[in-house]
């Protein structure tokens, strides 16, 4: 090892505005990989490790922490299956993401606008839970944030949702995907009510889909990264 390969931790740390002691965590916690002590027992990295942090910081905006934590210790462990394997799985979860969004927009023009209709006919809470894939409880708990409101059967007293609940239920459902909170969604539905359509979710679903962009760049980034340390590593 040249002194030009000897790294210490302030070397890796200052190129990305770290501690030292966060470049010595990653390597505690399998980011890095293991480090050579010297006859004092410090730690000497190589560019090896630096080209690991940068893989794992370029990855983490797109993977999460965890997800991009789980390639490098992968990648670490010399397993290449596994780290493809997890990259294919942020790819399909980012897919998803884009598939509600899209499904969440054609929803907004197919839905049918909130008219009038008969109580008796409108579905209970058990007919559209499973219109919708989900559970009763999850209805009633939309309830109680204000995503939803229902009205009673005069006869049997049981919920019943009419046609603006059903259009505010299936909105609800698309958003949750989206990973919306539910007092955000409620606030979303509210505007919808006022304005009497589906107007005010079109900002939302901009900035959604400028962040699955942001994303998907970031992934493009993080695996750039990655492959070079994978070649550092001769895998």
């Amino acid at each position: 090892m040249t002194r030009a390969d000897r790294l210490r931790p302030s070397d890796l740390a200052r190129e990305h505005g770290l501690s030292a002691q966060a470049v010595r965590n990653y390597e505690d916690d399998g980011i890095l990989p293991p480090a050579p002590r010297g006859e004092q027992g410090y730690r000497r990295y190589t560019p090896v490790h630096a080209q690991a942090l940068r893989a794992f910081l370029a990855l983490r905006p797109g993977f999460g922490h965890q997800g991009a934590a789980a390639i490098l210790r992968a990648a670490n462990a010399g397993d290449e299956e596994a780290v493809f394997r997890l990259l294919d799985q942020g790819h399909a979860e980012i897919l998803r993401d884009r598939a509600t969004l899209d499904e969440v927009t054609a929803a907004l023009t197919e839905l049918a606008p909130a008219g009038d209709e008969p109580v008796r006919g409108a579905p209970s809470v058990g007919a559209l839970a499973r219109r919708l894939g989900i559970h009763p409880a999850t209805l009633r708990k939309w309830e109680k944030v204000g995503i939803l409101h229902a009205e009673r059967d005069p006869v049997t007293g049981y919920r019943r949702y009419p046609p603006a609940a059903v259009r505010d239920a299936h909105l609800a459902r698309q958003l949750r995907r989206g990973g919306y909170p539910l007092r955000q969604i409620a606030g979303a539905i509210a505007n919808v009510r006022e304005a009497g359509g589906i107007g005010p979710l079109e900002e939302a679903l901009s900035t959604w889909r400028s962040r699955l962009r942001r994303r998907g760049r970031a992934m493009l980034d993080g695996t750039a990264e990655l492959a070079a340390y994978l070649r550092l590593r001769g895998l």
